[in-house]
């Protein structure tokens, strides 16, 4: 099994409330946004009970990443389509603190109640960073989402971590941002406008 972690963010962003640190430890399954039929990657987006957090409505927000022409939709070149059910081959989890810890331990993975992971199938998405943000992304609380989503997805789509490429050059999605972009800027996106990808060295 496939284990990814991402060390993305420990700063609240304009004093967002960070949400509970445990709860249910069960989740509630969004279903505003999902297609019978259509084509692309089958996800399902969960959101633990108890969170404080609409499940349809980080669905939505989870929509927008994935079909985000500088995401991993890649401007059409993969899609990705919302389910309700068994079909999903990717799944998104906001989860407390307590609970992505939990999950993500038994991938192996020490997420010390602060950062994100991508353990098999599931993307555990830590609601503290949901909420609140990084210190290394100088950016709206949304696009700090988008780089979660986009950084984890990634891991699930095979690709590893990498590093600044240069200078004043924009950060890569799968750099661990929250370790110093070494003179990269802050980003969320895997592409740019024109489609290029933002890459950079991989990390070993």
């Amino acid at each position: 099994m496939l284990i990814a972690a991402a060390v993305v963010g420990i700063r609240w962003h304009g004093g967002h409330d960070p949400g509970p640190s445990s709860a249910s430890a069960t989740f509630t399954v969004a279903r505003a946004g999902v297609g019978e039929t259509g084509e692309g990657h089958a996800y399902r987006v969960e959101v633990e009970k108890g969170s404080g957090l609409d499940a349809d409505e980080a669905a939505a927000e989870v929509a927008r990443v994935l079909a985000a022409p500088r995401g991993w939709s890649q401007h059409g070149r993969r899609a990705f389509r919302q389910v309700a059910d068994g079909r999903a081959g990717l799944v998104i989890r906001i989860a407390t603190p307590a609970t992505t810890d939990r999950i993500c331990g038994k991938g192996g993975l020490d997420t010390h109640g602060e950062v994100n992971c991508r353990v098999g199938i599931d993307v555990m998405v830590n609601l503290k960073r949901w909420q609140t943000g990084s210190p290394e992304f100088d950016g709206p609380l949304a696009d700090y989402r988008a780089l979660i989503v986009n950084h984890e997805v990634g891991h699930w789509l095979g690709r590893g971590h990498e590093t600044c490429p240069g200078k004043g050059r924009p950060a890569p999605a799968m750099m661990q941002q929250i370790d110093g972009l070494k003179g990269c800027v802050a980003n969320a996106w895997p592409y740019d406008a024109n489609g290029k990808y933002l890459g950079g060295p991989s990390v070993p």
